[in-house]
């Protein structure tokens, strides 16, 4: 059965020009670099991004410690960018409709701080482990 089944002929909405993939990605990176540079709490999250590289390289981590040591710098970036994107529109509201909505700021740094630990809990995990057996305080 057609979609266009139940409206009538010449109703249909005007397409849209698709988009080329490479405008998509630009807009992307350019939606990150906007993320990054409005808020301070990224250099935070860079500091310990970059802390958790050198462990891992360091410590000598294989393949599966890469992967989730990398997913928690994703999932903690990624929370803190929707968070940023949150209070990006809050700042554009009136002082009305921001008194409604406020609490999704506090929805949106708690999403941050539930990443933050999590990726601290798999750090202690991986990091811990490996500093326990590099002193022989764990059986291997």
């Amino acid at each position: 059965m057609p979609a266009n089944q139940w409206s009538a002929p010449g109703d249909d909405p005007p397409r849209k020009k698709s988009r080329l993939w490479r405008d998509k990605f630009r807009e992307a990176v350019r939606g990150v670099k906007r993320g990054v540079r409005g808020h301070s709490s990224f250099s935070v999250h860079f500091f310990c991004a970059v802390v958790a590289l050198a462990a891992a390289v360091a410590l000598e981590c294989d393949y599966r410690e890469w992967c989730l040591v990398i997913g928690c710098i994703g999932l903690v970036v990624t929370a803190e960018l929707f968070n940023s994107s949150i209070e990006t529109l809050f700042r554009g509201l009136d002082q009305e409709a921001r008194d409604r909505v406020y609490g999704c700021l506090d929805i949106a740094a708690g999403a941050v701080l539930v990443a933050g630990l999590c990726a601290a809990t798999v750090g202690a995990v991986i990091f811990g482990r490996k500093i326990l057996l590099l002193f022989h305080w764990l059986p291997a």
